[in-house]
This record gives structure tokens, sequence and C-alpha cells, in this order.
């Protein structure tokens, strides 16, 4: 097992992309290339982002925690705009949005606690 599989910032940032492709799935067909790939490169850069820094100095993990905070923030936006579609129903975007408050808030406390 890897290190940062251990973090459970990173296993609900991995459960929070499954989320996000299961909601997606539901998009209509012309957003495939548009709104439903952003999702998605989003969702999983979260979790990616994480993996990537915990092999990096604490500085470095630190900036990439930063990274992973961009993209669950560019998630948020793009969920919005999906709900204002209509493409995501109020129950599911105050779903995500709930999951990505918490993954927030985790990202938020583990970098504070690289800080020297």
């Amino acid at each position: 097992m890897f290190n940062f599989e251990r973090l459970e910032v990173w296993q609900k940032a991995v459960a929070f992309a499954g989320l996000v492709y299961g909601r997606t799935r539901a998009f209509p067909a012309e957003e495939r290339f548009g709104l439903t790939i952003q999702l998605r490169r989003a969702a999983t850069s979260v979790a990616s982002n994480i993996a990537e820094g915990s092999s990096r100095s604490p500085g470095d993990f630190a900036k990439f925690l930063g990274y992973a905070s961009g993209s669950l923030y560019e998630v948020v936006t793009q969920m919005k705009i999906a709900h204002h579609e209509d493409f995501l129903a109020k129950a599911d975007y105050d779903h995500m949005y709930g999951q990505a408050e918490e993954i927030s808030r985790m990202l938020s406390g583990l970098r504070k606690s690289l800080r020297p």
C-alpha cells in the first residue's frame, strides 16, 4: 500500500470522483465533451494531486494540496453550472456540495499541519 492511500482525504477524494462520474452519466450527450469531461477531469485531479504531492517534501506537498483545492473549487463551480442548466438535480447538487465542503476542510487542515 502506498502512503497516500492511508490518507482519509485521498480516500474521500477518490469516492468524490466516483460520485461525479456517476452523476455525470445522466448528462445530455451533447455535454460529453463539455461540462461532463470538465467535471470528471477536475474531480479526478483532486485525488491525483494529493497522491502526487505526498511523494514530495512537506513544502511541495502543501503546494499540491493547494492544487487539489483549486481543482475542487473548479468542480464546485461546474456543479453549480450543471445545476443551473438542469443537468444536476438539487438533491444531487446538495449532496455533492456537502462532500466537497468536507474535502475542502480536510485539505486545509492537512495543509496547515505541514507548515513548520
